[in-house]
């Protein structure tokens, strides 16, 4: 039975990386992991107020002696797993980059870390190892059953801070959002309500993910919520992370949150009225914005993701 066991979420990046031959860098689970024996991308947990990009550099040289350069982000997914012998399960936000090796030396991490050893291999040989599910689903290659799926989708709080070493408490956050348009090459944008962090200012529609949801269905499903409308999944734009270090919200103290958002486009094909439907939560209005007009808001009005995602979709 793996209902009873503790609920935990993190996030974390891995690296696809490949020779010049066309294998692949893969590091295999130590007796010190939860996983003993399978095999995965080389990467790890995403450190408080760390950027992702920086997490997959400074775990892959820990992992294999190799230092690599991030080129792009090739996959946002979710999953959980549960480890009865811990007590625990597991939702993890998993954020896949490609990378290239620019420096270092292959060697092995026995008796030191999670993973013990770290080898290339075709994407032949990887098929018959024994993989981490969003490892091979990283590779293309057939689905593994290594990890132990837990039987159903344990409660967890949608807000979940700690105290932190400076006497503040802390919440890592794991966010879907949607850069929104329509036939006429309108942008969505929701404002933030009074009481909240960037109150006043324009967003994109979406917010945290649920635990077990995928990042996907989870921005499709806030996007009904905000402002009404259903909206088609495009393609994935890119990934913010941002730190607010003492942010003062509904809560009533200072959090120092740091915010990891995937971003993606989202086209509704067919405008409905603008509507939000969540009354006193974090939204106050929704509004569709002509290009010129969205060029035209002042940088200050625009929350940090959101200047940034309508950057990287070149919508200015």
């Amino acid at each position: 039975m793996t209902t009873l066991l503790e609920p935990l979420r993190r996030i974390a990046a891995y690296a696809v990386c490949a020779d010049s031959d066309g294998r692949v860098l893969l590091v295999r689970a130590s007796e010190r992991s939860g996983t003993p024996g399978t095999w995965s991308l080389p990467g790890g947990a995403v450190d408080h107020g760390e950027d992702p990009n920086h997490t997959v550099v400074r775990e892959t040289a820990a992992e294999t002696g190799l230092s690599v350069a991030v080129s792009g982000l090739a996959d946002v997914l979710a999953d959980m797993r549960a480890l009865p012998e811990r007590g625990i399960t597991i939702h993890t936000d998993r954020l896949i980059y490609r990378v290239a090796v620019r420096g270092g030396t292959l060697a092995d991490r026995v008796g030191e870390r999670p993973t013990d050893l770290a080898r290339w291999y075709t994407l032949d040989e990887a098929r018959e190892l024994p993989l981490r599910s969003f490892t091979a689903r990283a590779l293309g290659l057939p689905a593994s059953s290594a990890d132990v799926v837990p039987d159903e989708v344990p409660e967890f709080p949608s807000f979940y801070a700690v105290p932190g070493p400076d006497g503040l408490h802390r919440a890592q956050r794991f966010a879907a959002y949607a850069v929104c348009t329509d036939p006429a090459g309108r942008v969505l944008l929701t404002r933030i309500s009074d009481g909240y962090p960037g109150a006043g200012c324009w967003h994109l529609p979406g917010g945290g993910t649920d635990y077990g949801e995928q990042p996907g269905a989870a921005l499709i499903r806030e996007l009904v919520e905000e402002t009404g409308q259903a909206g088609r999944l495009v393609e994935l734009l890119g990934v913010a992370s941002h730190r607010d270090a003492a942010s003062l919200g509904p809560e009533g103290y200072p959090i120092d949150w740091h915010g990891v958002r995937a971003f993606y486009r989202v086209v509704v094909d067919q405008p409905n009225p603008l509507t939000v439907a969540d009354v006193g939560g974090s939204t106050c209005e929704a509004r569709w914005f002509a290009r010129e007009e969205l060029g035209a808001l002042p940088t200050d009005r625009l929350t940090e993701v959101t200047a940034e995602a309508v950057q990287a979709a070149q919508l200015t």
